[in-house]
Parts: C-alpha cells; structure tokens; sequence
C-alpha cells in the first residue's frame, strides 16, 4: 500500500492518494502447483505432504468437495435403506428343482409326542425319575441332543433301556421300551426316535420310566423339561 497526501493551504485542501494492490485470489491460483510453490528442498515425504495440502486447501477443491458431499446426502435419504444394507440376509437351496425338507432341532423337549404329558408317578425319594402314561409303539425321542452311551436288553429291572449323555454331566435314562432303533456311539438330535414305549423288566402297565441324572445323582426331571 503506497499513501501520498498533498496539502493545499491556500485553498483549504488535502488530498490524500491511496495505492492499494489488490491481493491475489486463491480462485486465480493453479490447482496444481509449480515446483516453484512447492520448494524442491524438501525431501520426497516432506513434498509429497506439502503436494496433497496445497490441493485440497485450494479454495476451489474444497469448494467442489462440500457440494458433491450434499448432493450425496440428499440423494441418500431418497434411497431406501434395505438397498444400501441388508443385514436379513436369507440362503434358499435347491437341489434339481425339488424342496428339500426343513428340520427343525428342539434345545428340550417332552420324550413323547403326546401334547398334554401324563404323569402317572412323579420323582420322590424311592422313584428317582418321572412315569409317564402311554401305550406300547408310542414312540420316544430324547430330551435334548446328546450320544447313546448305553443300550440294554434286559427282562428285569429297567428292562429294555437306553441311556443318552448330554454332555455337562448330564445324562437321562429311557427304560421299559418294546423296541429299541439306536445303538450305543450314535449322535442323536431332537429329530431322533430312541424306540418304542413297552413294558419291559419290572413294569405294571405300558409307560415310559424318565430319569435325568446330574452329575450322576438323579434329579428332577422337571426341572429341565420346565
């Protein structure tokens, strides 16, 4: 800025006379600088540092930036959510053109199919287990998945019998059967079938004889089945 004043007595005046430069705009500035802006001293992190920053300060970079950014998130909020991300994401199989059947593994479950379980007798001191009602062929299905850790055929006591571990030290005992489909190291699910509701060994009448084992010690077996 340059200032030049001049004085006038004689006729009552003062002019003053500013020289302003105007000041160059960034706008005018290339946007990519010349090795002159960018001083070749530096070394080849230092410049390449100093490259990116004069670009993206430049006014008209930052600019170009801000309203591509907007105009992205208008056009966002138009577009329905499911299209940018679907977290339902849903697997159909198909073999040959045909259905292939759905097989739905229960946690725990009643050892009969029947909707409304009869107990005939319940756990108590001399009754470790759970007598429930039925009639011989009625099927038996395990109480949760596990392994068939025994298998017996016997006349007397529990008569014809299996025993399925849980794991967890948790074991429960099917006795009385007529017929038994498993043997001993199967895996079984809730899907399987164990055999078929009898009277075998020591039995009044057909029931299932239910008894779930804690740690070795029979417990409850309501209170898995609840």
């Amino acid at each position: 800025m340059y200032n030049f004043v001049l004085h006038l007595p004689k006729y009552r005046l003062a002019v003053q006379y500013k020289l302003i430069k105007r000041r160059r705009s960034t706008l005018d500035e290339p946007i990519i600088p010349t090795k002159k802006r960018l001083n070749l001293k530096y070394r080849v992190g230092g410049l390449t540092r100093k490259f990116f920053r004069y670009v993206f300060e430049h006014k008209a970079v930052k600019k170009l930036l801000g309203t591509n950014i907007a105009f992205m998130l208008i056009v966002s909020s138009f577009i329905p959510t499911n299209t940018l991300g679907n977290t339902n994401v849903g697997e159909i199989i198909s073999i040959d053109g045909a259905e292939a059947p759905i097989h739905t593994n229960i946690a725990i479950q009643n050892p009969v199919d029947n909707d409304n379980m009869i107990i005939t007798q319940g756990y108590k001191l001399f009754h470790p287990g759970l007598d429930i009602d039925g009639i011989t062929g009625d099927t038996v299905k395990p109480i949760k998945k596990g392994m068939v850790e025994t298998v017996e055929f016997s006349n007397v006591g529990y008569g014809k019998h299996v025993i399925i571990d849980h794991g967890n030290n948790l074991k429960s005992l099917y006795a009385h059967l007529s017929k038994i489909y498993i043997k001993e190291g199967d895996e079984v699910d809730t899907n399987a079938v164990l055999g078929e509701m009898g009277s075998s060994g020591y039995s009044f009448g057909d029931h299932l004889h239910l008894e779930v084992r804690d740690h070795g010690i029979p417990i409850n077996p309501l209170s898995v089945l609840n």
